[in-house]
């Protein structure tokens, strides 16, 4: 096909856009046009920032899919009920059976915390000067910030629900509490005997009938690489074979004693005493001074989701007063102790 151009600009055929942001090819709608279009118009360029914004979130987040999670519909709380043991005893011939061994019950109830959010304002000239994909970018660090949050509340509620006692006392109880293993002060990074408390936390949570499926060990990445690196001390091919562990790759290292390791800079560390801050519903807060990692199985910890990862952002009007766009990634969440049996922190004391 071809077009014929007039010398006088304004006889000449107008171009036809192309407007990659465009929703379904919605007629009509040309690159100066604001207000109610803008939405239509611009749409998928939302879809892709979200779509970026989650899969950072997913790939940062660690303790996601580790404990127990609940969907909140309404309310701002939820409610966990747990059931102790039963005793068995001889049947006596004639004697009729009532049911008089009822199982001790116990509740525990997990709030939701404030809205927590992330958020970033893009201005348009620099996300046009810019050599870099801004948007991007912005929206990994959003999804890396709340997918941080989510993992810090998690890890400090497990490193406290092996501190306490069960909640279920009553006969033929006490179930058993959390527990503690200390690798003595400063062997936080020795290998051998970050390897011995594997083998001591699986003795530990088979006495306690913990369930073997889901065990999960969180260590720091220094720890990580120390069980791979310090083979001078036979600890791979000793104590899981060598199939395990790779090192040129510090990649490898997948279980213990039946126990998955996992990596994170997001544990209280050696953090000292860490304080509760406003909008945290739930208490996080206590001494970590000499934590140093984490085992535990799903039944540890429990949280309860108002509003899930989300992104959203401005409308036709703000952008068009402030020649940009305000971004926000948000989530509203809680987190609580549940099994305490299931718990089990590594203190380097």
């Amino acid at each position: 096909m071809t077009a014929s151009w007039s010398a006088n600009p304004g006889t000449a055929p107008n171009a036809t856009i192309t407007a990659v942001g465009n929703l379904n090819k919605t007629p009509g709608l040309g690159l100066t046009q604001g207000g109610s279009d803008y939405d239509s118009k611009y749409a998928t360029y939302l879809k892709l920032f979200s779509g970026e914004m989650f899969k950072a979130y997913e790939s940062a987040c660690i303790a996601k899919g580790t404990v127990q999670n609940r969907t909140l519909t309404s309310g701002r709380s939820m409610q966990f009920i747990f059931t102790g043991r039963m005793d068995a005893s001889y049947h006596q011939p004639g004697t009729p059976i009532l049911g008089s061994s009822n199982p001790p019950v116990a509740e525990k109830t997990i709030i939701m915390d404030d809205l927590l959010i992330s958020s970033a304002f893009v201005y348009d000239l620099d996300e046009t000067l810019a050599h870099y994909s801004l948007r991007s970018e912005i929206s990994s660090k959003i999804g890396h910030a709340l997918a941080e949050a989510y993992d810090k509340k998690v890890f400090r509620t497990i490193a406290l629900a092996a501190r306490e006692a069960h909640p279920v006392t009553s006969s033929p109880g006490p179930e058993p509490g959390g527990s503690v293993i200390k690798l003595g002060s400063g062997n936080e990074y020795n290998a051998q005997a970050i390897v011995d408390a594997f083998f001591e936390a699986a003795s530990i949570l088979d006495e306690k009938n913990v369930p073997r499926n889901g065990r999960h060990a969180v260590l720091s990445p220094r720890q990580y690489y120390a069980l791979i690196s310090q083979v001078d001390s036979n600890i791979l091919n000793r104590d899981f074979g060598s199939s395990q562990g790779n090192m040129n790759s510090g990649e490898g290292l997948y279980e213990i004693a039946g126990i998955s390791i996992k990596r994170s800079n997001n544990l209280p560390f050696m953090a000292g005493t860490v304080a509760r801050v406003n909008g945290e519903n739930n208490d996080y807060s206590g001494d970590f001074s000499s934590h140093c990692g984490l085992i535990y199985m799903k039944d540890a910890a429990g949280v309860v989701e108002g509003v899930g990862p989300q992104v959203q952002t401005t409308g036709a009007d703000v952008k068009t007063m402030y020649q940009g766009d305000i971004i926000v990634g948000r989530q509203a969440m809680g987190v609580g102790t549940l099994n305490p049996a299931c718990a089990i922190e590594l203190q380097a004391a």
